[in-house]
């Protein structure tokens, strides 16, 4: 066996047995690999889309006030965002309420705006 045999059989035998491995799994994953990471990446997905719904709330309830009148943005509405527009129909109203402080406070407590989020702290 001369070395350019010996190096296409060190480069086409581990390619072949990724194939037949991946085959065999018929291409699909049968359990996640990590599923620590995977709790982790879901987890903050949703604290993502909650403090966007909350941002969303805030900036439609703003819009939506006339002028010299306050916005008045509730929790349901950061509910009703975060199951509308992210898919996220089961979600507790007390992270909703926490997602809504959150942005309320980044925000610098405008003087303009009134939230119930505030009353759900127990």
């Amino acid at each position: 066996m001369n070395l350019d045999a010996a190096g296409a059989a060190l480069v086409v035998t581990p390619g072949a047995l990724l194939v037949a491995a991946g085959a065999l799994r018929r291409g699909r994953a049968r359990r996640p690999f990590a599923p620590g990471r995977a709790r982790s990446f879901a987890w903050q997905a949703y604290t993502r889309a909650l403090t966007r719904s909350a941002e969303q709330a805030l900036l439609s309830a703003r819009c939506a006030a006339g002028p010299g009148a306050p916005a008045v943005v509730t929790v349901e509405d950061v509910l009703r965002l975060a199951d509308e527009r992210f898919g996220y129909g089961e979600v507790e109203r007390e992270d909703a309420a926490a997602a809504l402080r959150h942005a309320y406070e980044r925000a610098g407590s405008p003087a303009d705006c009134v939230t119930d989020a505030y009353s759900s702290i127990q």
